[in-house]
This record gives C-alpha cells, structure tokens and sequence, in this order.
C-alpha cells in the first residue's frame, strides 16, 4: 500500500486495522511534492478486537454527504477519550513531534475510508503546501472540518419546514458583521474558502438578495468581503493549481475564486439565478415590467430561486407565455399507444396546460390545453396500474398517466384550474356544445387540409353567432389571396417537385392516424425526421400553428385580432412611420408583395401587433418574418404566428436592446469554441462570427438564404425552438471551416459564408426559384458548389444536435450576465466620453466617480422604497440620463468626495449645491452636474471656487425657509466699526483701502474682457451665511486661526461696504460723500466702476436691482476682491486637493453610511468592511 505525503510538516495517517494484537508501525516510501522522499505510517489498532461501527454517543456526532460519500468525525478529542470506542478505520491528523492525534473521518470499510481520502485529497490537501508553519497548518485542517460538519448540520435543518435554529444563527451573525439593513435579506450560506492570491482563507460565504458576502477570522485577521451582484461581470467553475473544482467571480477590477465547498453544485446554482435576478431587476428595465416575482426581492428565498428556474425552464421547454406558473411537476408514467407501453417521465402543470416530458430526451413530450381537456377522472387502482388517471380531449382521444403520487391533490387542483379555463371563455365552450361531434376541427380539434374549417366557429352551418367572424373573415379574405397567388405561381411545370410534395403529404397522413392531429399530438424523434425533410407547403401554415401553439392563442381570443386592427389603422406615430418604410422591403422580389393586397395584409399584421405590445412596437426583421408568415397562414394565424415568436420563442429578441439576441450570440460564440475548436482557435476574435449571424437569428435564415430552402429552416424552429438555429449555424460554419481558416480579414470571411448561404438550395420544393433580395452576390459572380437544405438540416442535427433546452438556458443564464454588464460599460463609457472634455479630473479618477455615483443610485435601489422623484434605471433613455440621484443621495456622496467638508453645516451645503444643479427643478442630477461642481472644488481657480461658494448663498440654492445650520460663528458679527487701516506686529500699517481698490479695478477689467452674465447682488442675511459656511470649512485646518483672523477682517469690510452702500441708497444724495470717505484722492468716474456702481444711484436706463431699495447688499466683486486681500485665504483656496484619496475612502466606506430611509448614521460610527469593488 502506497499513499502520497503532501507535506512534510504535516501527516495524515489512515488508521488501516484489520490486524488483531500488538504491533510495530509499517513505513511505505512516498513522494512529497517537492520532490523529498518522507515516510507514511501504518498502524494497527490495539483498541478493539473485530471491526465495528463506532455510535454517535461514543464519537461525539456524525454527519454525511454525497461529495464525501461517508462520515465526518466532528470531536477531534475522541482519540485521546480512553472510553471512547475506536472506529476501525479513520484518517488521523497528526503534528511532527507531538504525540497528539486528531481524528479527521472515520469509516467501517476500507473501501469507504479510501473515499474519504479520495475527497481530502482532491478538495483539502493540495492547499496545504502553501502554509509555513505546523500550527497554520493544524489550524485551517480543524477548521475546515469542523466548518463541514456544520455546513453540514445547517443543511439538514434547513430541510425542515419551520424556519432552522441554524440559519437564524447564521442569520445574527450575517447583520452583525455586515451591518446591513433589516431590507438585506440573506437568502443562504456556505462553508468555503476564499483564495486571497495563493493562500485560502477558511471562511463563511453568505449569500443575500443583493450582494455576495464573505466573512474570515484566520489566524487573528479579519476579512470581510462584499460584492454586489450588480457589479458581477462573470460567474464560472474553473480550476487553478491548487484546486481542481472552485467558483471565480468576476469584478470590473478583480477575480475572487471560493472553493472546498460541501456542494459546489448547488453553491454555484444559486450564485448564478441570485445574480440573473439582480442584473435583470436593476437594469434591465423591460424585463422588471414582465416580470412580477422581480418586483419585490425581499419576497425572494433559496425554494423560491429554485422553483423560479423550474418555472423557466418549464416555459422554455415546451415553449408557453410568460405569465404560464409551473403548480407541479410530479414523476409519472404515459401510455404511449404507438409503442404499446407506458413511457416513464414527468407530468408538468400549469395556469392553462397538462405537459408531460419523457425521461429519455426527445422520446415522447405531450402538451395539453386545458381548453382542450374535457374531463379529468381517477381510474380504480391496480398493481398493474397503480393510481391512474384518465384525461380526456375534445378530439375524441384520452391520455392515461400512472404511478402518481398524491393522486388525489393532484386530480382536486387540475379540476379546479379546468373549471377556471372554461369559465374565463363562456363563448368556446357553447360554440363546442352546439358542435357537429363528427366534424374534426383544426387547432384545438386539427383538421390538416386545405378547405376544412379552420377553429369550431367558422363553419357555413355555424349560427348567428359568428357574425363576429364574417366581420373578422373581411380581413382574412386578403390572407387567402396571399396563399393562392404564392401556390399558382409556384406549381406549373413542376412535376417531379408535386410528387415530392404527395409523398411528404402522405408520410405526414400517416403519422397523424398514428400519434395524433391536433395540438395535443405525441411529439417524438419520428416527427421532428419529417420536420428535418421539410413540410408540405400545404400543411405548413397549419403545423407552424400547432408547433408554436399559437393555435390556442387564436381560439382563446375572438375578434380580439379584427379590434386589434380597427384600433390601430389610421393612427400615425412614429412606429407606423417606420413600418410604412419597410413594407415594400419586404420579400419584394415574391408576387404576393408587389400588389396592395400582400402590402395592405402586412401593414395591419404589424400595425396590429404594434398596437398590442408597446414596449416592443415595430423592429427591424419584422417584416421579413411577418411576409413570410402571411404566405403560409391565414392573416389573423398570421398575426398569432409573429406574437408566438416575439413573446415566448424569441423572448427580448425584438426590443430597444435585442437583449435576447446578443445573449444568444454569445450562446453561439460558447458553442463554437465547444464544438469548433480548431475554427475558433484560429478565429481568435469570435465577435465576427457572432455579427455575421446576428441576421441568422433575428430572421431566422430568411433574409440571406433563398426563400424556399429558408422556409424549411422555419419549420424546424416551430418544432424545436432556437436550438434548430444553434445548431444550423454550427454546421453551416463546419462546412466553410477550411475556407475560414484561411480567410485573411473578416470581410473574406463574410463573402464566404454569404456565397454559400446564397447557393443552398431547395431542388424537392414544389415552388420556382426566388432570388433573395438581400443576398450580398448576384449570379454572375463565380460558381460555387451547390448545398441541399436537406442534407444540411440533417447533418446540424445528427453533429450538433445533442444540446438540451436545459443546457442552452443554462447558458443564457450565464451569458446574460455579460451581455448586461457590457450594455453598462457602453453606458459608462459614452457618459465619460461627453464629460471628459469639459472636466480636468483624470480620466480614471472621473471612472471611479462615475463607479461611485450609479452605486449611490443603486443602493436605494437595495433597501429603500424608491422616492416619488427617482425612476428605475431605463435604458430606453439617453446615456446621461440613465442613472439620476436625488438630494439624499447626493448628499451622501457630498459627505463622501466633496473637499469642502463643514462638520455639521456639511449637509446644508450639500442640499445647496444640490438645488444648485437642479437647473430643471426636476429634483434630480445626471452625473455631469456632480462632475462639473466637484472639478471646480479640486480644479477651478480660486475665483471660480468663491463663485461656486457665492452661488451657493443666493437664490435658487440658498432658500427663504432654510433653518440656519450650527456653526462656529455663533456671536454676532464683529462690529463695523472696524478701522480699514490695520497695524502689524512688526510696526507695518496695511491699508486695505488701496488693495481693494487696485483689486477692483483689475476685476473691472478683466469683466470687460470676458463678459458673462452678472450674478445678482447678495442680501445681507445671505452674506450671513455665507460666512458661517466659510467659518465652517476653516475648522480643523493647520492654519485655522490665521484664517479666522483674515476672515473677520475681511467680513468686517464687507459689512463696512454694504452699510454704507445701504446708506448712500437710502439718502439718495450719500454716494459722493461715500465715494469721498472711501477714495481720498480724486480719480477718473470710470476708474472704479464697479466700486462705485454699488454705491451711487442706479440711472433710470439701468436694469433694476433685484433688491429692494435701501437693502444692505454686497456683489460677488467686492467678495473677491476682499477676500485676495488676505493671503492666508488665497492659499486656502489655491492649495492643490487630491481627488483620488478621497475615491479611495469613499469606496470603502459607502456602505458604512448605511440608508435605512429614515435615518443615516455617521460613517464613524459604522465598521469599514473591506469591500471588493
């Protein structure tokens, strides 16, 4: 026997005792990873004479799992209990040099200890190495075991229905280290480890509705981790060189991997749906509007995230609405007449449908309408058919499911929701009572011909009833002309193309006696061979219908397509505008869409369909569907075809963002490098690929490959859904793999692939060649090699078709989360783009401003009931305008980046500057508005940041009932009787007369060289306030009381300057006497204009003060040029401020201010967590 030594500071040593009485330990050679040889030791058990199963009682407890596939051993003291009884095998950690053995796991075969083993090497001893001493060492190995056991506890308890002592423990400590509001709702937890470059951090992982949280106490060191979901930009399983399976989670600025998880599976699955609901929740707009469970989180639990992606998967499956919810989803077993047995699988049930899904994949999948279902009844039990029950259609066929469980429950809720189906359409359910049972009917009851009706009340024999229908038959009148002239256009000289046609006929007859004709027929691997040889043209239209179950939406909704249509024609908005562009691009080369019949068709298709949706309206490539659409079905089947697409077959293809498009896009560039490594080792950039099929998807072949090969494409979507798409791609890029590999650009490479889209051809259709209007070469370019759509179809699915639905949405899953996050770099980089230029921060620091401004706008997102004045993150508006804050969350940030920090008087400034940049009066700012103010509080001259301060104490930020705020400044101002002429300590006089005089002037002058619109005048009360704010930002400076002193003498000679301006005004006559007593030399009148202006009597052409006459007023002017009188002031104001150091605090810390919406703690008082951004 021969085990490997992983260091040689530490032995793990497998009691191995099969052996009975005393004896020596055995040595085996063994390899340390550095190369050293060491020894391994054997030892036999002297405890115990047969092998036996310790008690739970005897080893303290025990605990189990699948990834370890036995037992942990949790009291590491039971080997040195002489009481205890000695499992007879365990894996022992032992120190060098101490006689101490703690016992790691234990087992009762040898083939179980060697699985122990097996998982501690794969998932424990391999980090082991990166330790430098035996106490590090023994200290991460207890801890991570005893981290699994109650990991391990809490698992099970969580099992149980009432809420786990275990998770309310886990619960406590998750607030207490986090310091979240009560809104954090912490959904689950695990026991992991965090790698901090190449040494694991043994840890919690707590998982909440917003962020991934992990905390660790190692070795005396506390780290505590915080990553908001909103800002993860990947989620993958990967390896590195110490761990074979972990979790990396992305950042824009780091990668944390988390590893040596019990159940990594399931870690990994609930980090994926927490972060896909997040993204979508906070910015995707569109999707938040669908979706009801997004629109409150705190709702949202682990079953809760698990039925959330049953659910999805379920409507992605067998392709239903939306708004269908998943009841049950119970094992069970159908008969399936056509191979004379049951086939085991599982029932699904929903709102308004029965589905049933083989176990084996594509062997049997049913889907039942609840419209269609006439009864549902228990069958007596028997042990050949244990609790069955019988479902029964209107097409005169049963369904029988056995082996259920909870019959009874299941049966009592079915009829239930049976009873609410028909209720919610009393007029289907007379129209089937007053029904001729012998006359097959399509959709609900299929009739698959041309000529027989096509839903239960359209029939000639029909009664008053359906004078609704002769109204709506006026639209479909137009829709059958479309069929006919594409048919007589397309069957003349065609024989051997008809023959095909009767043949395929005749296979699809056939298979209709066999597994049935309606929308309830069994769907197996035979059918979707016919779909791959393509579909009669006769049928076509009719099957798209049942494929897609559009069908039910049709004969659930009468008239609702002919009110649709009377609504919406003759209105003129920009969507109409936009469609009336496109219908003579659509299919113009087909004679069905060069008269005003196809064209009149089309526009009320899409017109109609704009009308019911809104928020998707009109897109491009919806016409070219649409066209097709109107050739193979009636108008209003039409019309039901393209919503079946839009809402449930494409879902977000066709919106602002194409979101679901570029998710599929990335899908296929994952599915290219999966299946095409060599391709997609060469084409290092796959994005070219993947904006070259970005038509394949959106059109679904049809607007590059010829119409009659594309249309066979079509059908196999309507069956398969967008995995047909997938995996035709893939085998479209395999067979021009060589010529790709050796294109020189991308532009090589799209000649390529469009040339042999262009030339697949359809030789078995019964229809003449049509050219593609949208095809990049014309016939005389070079021959190239002909290609059968057939054959093609074929191949895609026999290479490529082995890719689940479960698997695709997993993907989606996956790649959503990168599409979103690059849709917000784009954002992010457009908004920087259009505020570079007029800023002087630094690129980076402005990304890091911007970082923190969307995380202010998202954190009341987390916690907070959204005030009146914020709206959700739209991505539908501009870039600028896509994250606003308002006035709380504004002043945080102030409290956060702003230099100007005035202790208590912080927050009052904060909501000056705010209604400052509120220039619409809308009670929100973009990004640029805080950019621009903080630039000139670090950037701007000193003029620039006294008339920043200035502006602040002047209407409209400084207001009528705004409370004066507590400052420094808490006596009355000092007396005016100041004199202007001060002595100095060292016998110097200053004259402050002359320096404000010369400031004045130069003032003067350079107003006159630059003119701007003048600042109105400041009130006294204003003047007030603006001195405490001044006061306010002086305290705590190194040079706080020089500054007080220069700031008293320059408030008492503005106070001097308004006063006596006040009484010149007041006198009428004062102002020379003024002028006098203030400018003892003569001087020319326009010397000192603007000195002057504010003292002597305005002329009558002048504009008129915004103050009353008489009123104490001071200007801008005079603030400034009293204020560089004193160079103490100056240099304040001048002295460089780093940003960057303030962005560095701020993105640690902006969690610390914690909003609960009512209060905001100081940031002092709160723990800094070290926060991964």
């Amino acid at each position: 026997m021969a085990a490997r030594l992983i260091t040689s500071r530490c032995e793990i040593i497998p009691w191995l005792s099969e052996r009975r009485g005393a004896s020596t330990p055995d040595t085996f050679p063994v390899i340390t990873p550095n190369g050293r040889e060491g020894t391994f030791q054997m030892y036999a058990d002297l405890l115990i004479s047969t092998p036996k199963s310790p008690s739970p009682e005897d080893l303290g407890f025990l605990v189990s799992h699948a990834a370890i596939h036995g037992r942990l051993v949790g009291a590491l003291d039971a080997v040195l209990d002489s009481n205890a009884r000695v499992a007879p095998f365990r894996i022992l950690l032992q120190v060098p040099g101490s006689q101490v053995y703690s016992a790691i796991a234990c087992g009762a075969t040898v083939e179980e200890i060697n699985q122990h083993w097996e998982w501690l090497e794969q998932n424990l001893l391999h980090t082991l190495s990166v330790f430098d001493n035996k106490e590090d060492i023994v200290s991460f190995v207890k801890g991570k075991v005893k981290a699994l056991i109650a990991e391990e506890t809490s698992s099970k308890l969580a099992e149980q229905e009432e809420e786990p002592e275990k998770f309310r423990e886990a619960l406590v400590k998750f607030e207490s280290r986090f310091n979240f509001p009560e809104a954090e709702k912490l959904i689950t937890y695990y026991s992991c480890c965090c790698w901090k470059g190449k040494v694991p951090r043994q840890g919690w992982l707590y998982l909440s509705i917003n962020h991934l949280c992990f905390y660790s106490f190692f070795l005396g060191k506390e780290l505590k981790l915080v990553i908001p979901w909103v800002e993860v930009q990947k989620l993958e399983r990967t390896s590195n060189v110490f761990m074979t399976d972990t979790v990396r989670v992305t950042t824009p600025n780091k990668e944390r991997d988390f590893s040596t998880f019990l159940n990594i599976a399931e870690a990994f699955r609930i980090m994926e749906q927490l972060a896909d609901v997040t993204l979508r929740r906070l910015l995707d707009n569109e999707i938040f509007e669908l979706d009801p469970g997004l629109q409150d989180p705190t709702q949202i639990t682990k079953r809760d995230l698990e039925a959330r992606a049953q659910n999805e998967f379920f409507r992605a499956f067998f392709r239903l609405p939306r708004k269908e919810k998943l009841h049950e989803v119970v094992d069970c077993s159908l008969w399936t007449p056509f191979s004379r047995c049951h086939t085991a699988g599982r029932m699904y049930t929903s709102d308004s449908y029965i589905c049933f899904a083989s176990k084996e994949n594509g062997c049997c999948n049913v889907i039942i309408p609840l419209r269609e279902v006439i009864s549902i009844e228990k069958m007596e039990d028997t042990s050949l058919l244990p609790n069955p029950i019988i479902v029964s259609i209107r097409s005169k066929t049963a369904f029988q499911f056995i082996e259920l469980k909870d019959r009874d429950t299941l049966v009592e809720n079915l009829l239930q929701r049976l009873k609410q189906v028909n209720s919610s359409n009393p007029v289907h359910c007379n129209n089937l009572q007053n029904k001729n049972q012998n006359t097959p009917a399509f959709g609900l009851t299929c009739v698959l011909r041309d000529g027989e009706p096509a839903c239960p009340g359209t029939e000639a024999s029909q009664s008053k009833e359906t004078s609704e229908c002769r109204k709506e038959n006026s639209y479909l009148l137009n829709a059958e002309g479309l069929r006919s002239d594409f048919h007589q256009s397309g069957t003349v000289g065609l024989d051997f193309g008809k023959s095909r046609e009767q043949i395929k006929e005749s296979l699809w007859d056939d298979h209709f006696v066999e597994y049935g004709r309606t929308v309830c027929m069994f769907r197996t691997e035979k059918i979707r061979k016919l779909v791959a040889m393509g579909i009669p043209e006769s049928l076509r239209g009719k099957l798209w219908l049942l494929f897609s179950d559009a069908v039910t939406d049709l004969t659930s909704h009468p008239g609702y397509y002919v009110h649709l249509v009377e609504a919406s024609m003759g209105k003129s908005c920009m969507v109409t505008e936009e469609i009336e562009r496109d219908l003579h691009r659509s299919l113009p080369e087909h004679p069905a869409f060069q008269s005003e019949t196809g064209i009149a068709a089309l526009r009320r298709v899409l017109t109609a369909y704009a009308h019911r949706n809104p928020k998707i309206g009109y897109c491009q490539s919806m016409n070219i569907l649409t066209s097709v659409l109107l050739l193979y079905a009636k108008e209003e089947e039409a019309f039901w075809l393209l919503v079946a697409v839009c809402e449930r077959m494409l879902p977000d293809y066709f919106n602002h963002r194409v979101i679901g498009a570029q998710v599929d896009q990335s899908v296929f560039e994952e599915l290219i490098k999966e299946q095409l490594p060599e391709l997609a080792e060469h084409m290092k950039d796959l994005t070219t690929l993947a904006s070259i099929s970005l038509s394949w998807f959106l059109t679904l072949f049809l607007s590059i490959m010829p119409l009659e090969s594309a249309v066979n494409v079509v059908d196999c979507f309507f069956y398969d859904g967008i995995k047909a798409i997938f995996q035709l791609g893939l085998a479209i890029l395999e067979a021009n793999a060589v010529d790709l590999c050796n294109s020189k650009d991308d532009g090589q490479a799209l000649m390529i692939l469009s040339r042999f889209l262009e030339h697949v051809k359809n030789e078995e259709s019964p229809l003449p060649p049509i050219g593609n209007h949208h095809a990049f070469f014309s016939d005389d370019q070079d021959a190239s090699p002909v290609t059968e759509i057939a054959n093609l179809i074929h191949d895609s699915y026999e290479k490529f078709g082995d890719h689940s639905v479960a698997q695709i949405e997993h993907m989606r899953y996956k790649h959503r989360i990168r599409v979103l996050q690059s849709h917000e770099d784009t954002t992010k980089q457009n908004v920087l783009r259009v505020v570079i230029p007029d800023v002087s921060i630094l690129p980076e620091d402005l990304e890091e401003l911007y970082d923190l401004f969307k995380r202010e706008h998202l954190i009341r997102c987390y916690w907070e009931m959204p005030s009146p004045v914020v709206e959700r993150h739209d991505p539908s508006r501009p870039y600028a305008e896509q994250y606003r804050i308002d006035a709380q969350q504004f002043a945080n940030l102030y409290r956060l980046v702003s230099p100007w920090t005035c202790g208590d008087h912080t927050d009052i400034l904060a909501q000056r500057t705010f209604r400052l940049l509120d220039e619409n009066m809308d009670r929100l700012i973009e990004f640029k508005g805080l950019a621009s103010c903080l630039d000139v509080m670090y950037n701007g001259e000193m003029n620039e940041k006294i008339k920043l301060l200035y502006k602040l104490h002047i209407p409209p930020a400084l207001t009528e009932n705004e409370r004066d705020s507590q400052s420094p400044l808490k006596n009355p101002l000092l007396s005016t009787s100041r004199p202007l002429v001060i002595g100095k300590a060292n016998g110097d006089a200053v004259d402050y007369q002359k320096q404000l005089k010369q400031m004045l002037k130069d003032l003067a002058k350079e107003k006159d060289t630059k003119p701007e619109k003048e600042l109105p005048k400041m009130s006294q009360r204003e003047f007030i306030q603006f001195c405490k704010t001044l006061y306010s930002m002086f305290h705590e400076d190194p040079e706080e009381n020089d500054l007080y002193q220069a700031i008293a003498t320059v408030t008492t000679l503005l106070l001097q300057i308004g006063e006596v301006g006040q009484r010149s005004i007041s006198l009428g006559s004062g102002s020379d006497e003024f002028t006098e007593d203030l400018q003892p030399e003569a001087s020319p009148p326009d010397q000192d204009a603007v000195f002057t202006d504010t003292v002597k009597t305005p002329h009558k052409d002048s504009q008129p003060s915004p103050v009353t006459e008489g009123d104490w007023t001071v200007s801008f002017e005079h603030i400034l040029a009293s204020l560089l009188t004193e160079q103490s002031l100056v240099n304040f104001f001048e002295k460089p401020l780093e940003l960057k150091p303030k962005l560095e605090n701020a993105k640690l810390n902006q969690y610390s201010l914690k909003t609960n919406g009512i209060s905001c703690q100081s940031r002092g008082e709160q723990t800094k967590l070290n926060t991964q951004w």
